[in-house]
């Protein structure tokens, strides 16, 4: 287990990150600029002081309402600071402090932001698709993280394949089968990832989504959200990813046990 002041710090810095990410969420959509003006309440707009903006905390002694028009302040903003917080914590707890940890805390964080957005606005902001990719690709220099050739080939897979399957669902469909965003999104994706977890990240990402949204799509005529659902086959695939190849690999590999028989 990882030094308690490490953790402590990772817990901080994610909360801190998660504030900022609340801002993301908001914003970007919109296309707003994320650095200015200062955070407003978006029911009076006024402007939010520091000590009301302390994560989590703030929402707690606020009582989840603006001090200066008493308006509720959502539940998403102390979940996504929370969020953020334990995934770094989470990640200093695994690794440490290392460059492991580091790329794992990046990564969760830009897949938590295209995960709440994708879900409210069905769109995948560039700034968190391409520069996450570029931050993938940058992290991939530091020993400990994916290999330089590792993700660039990743990131060649992932917009790749997810282009070929939008090109020819579009054929199939006439008409767009899946967003831009998503392409762009499974090349950040590859970057930290690696093909592997690229195809990992794919499978798991279509199979939640038929399975959780599916249903409701179909009922509602709603498309499915699948940058929500890559976001979480992601997640899964950074923690799960070799314990998941390993089962795969003993089960495929697995001899058939004989079944003696009766010789009348």
């Amino acid at each position: 287990m990882a030094d308690p002041a490490i953790i402590g710090a990772a817990v901080l810095l994610g909360a801190a990150l998660g504030s900022f990410l609340n801002v993301c969420v908001t914003r970007m959509p919109t296309g707003d600029s994320v650095f200015h003006p200062r955070s407003r309440c978006p029911a009076c707009r006024a402007t939010i002081r520091w000590r009301d903006n302390l994560p989590v905390l703030s929402w707690i002694l606020l009582r989840a309402r603006c001090r200066d028009c008493r308006a509720r302040i959502s539940l998403r903003y102390p979940a996504i600071e929370l969020a953020t917080a334990l995934a770094w914590g989470g990640m200093a707890w695994l690794h440490g402090a290392s460059v492991a940890a580091l790329t794992g805390g990046v990564l969760f964080t830009l897949l938590l932001a295209i995960a709440v957005i994708d879900g409210r606005h069905y769109v995948i902001p560039d700034a968190l698709s391409l520069g996450g990719c570029a931050a993938g690709l940058a992290l991939s220099a530091l020993p400990g993280a994916t290999p330089p050739l590792a993700a660039i080939s990743g990131a060649v897979l992932g917009f790749g394949l997810l282009h070929l399957v939008a090109w020819l669902g579009e054929k199939a469909l006439r008409k767009p089968a899946l967003g831009g965003g998503d392409v762009k999104m499974m090349a950040m994706v590859g970057a930290f990832l690696g093909p592997s977890g690229t195809l990992l990240t794919i499978f798991l990402g279509a199979l939640a989504g038929s399975l959780v949204y599916g249903p409701v799509s179909l009922r509602t005529g709603k498309p499915v959200p699948f940058g929500t659902f890559l976001a979480l086959g992601a997640a899964a695939a950074f923690l799960f990813g070799d314990l998941l190849f390993d089962w795969y690999l003993r089960t495929a590999t697995a001899a058939p046990v004989a079944v003696p028989t009766c010789v009348p």
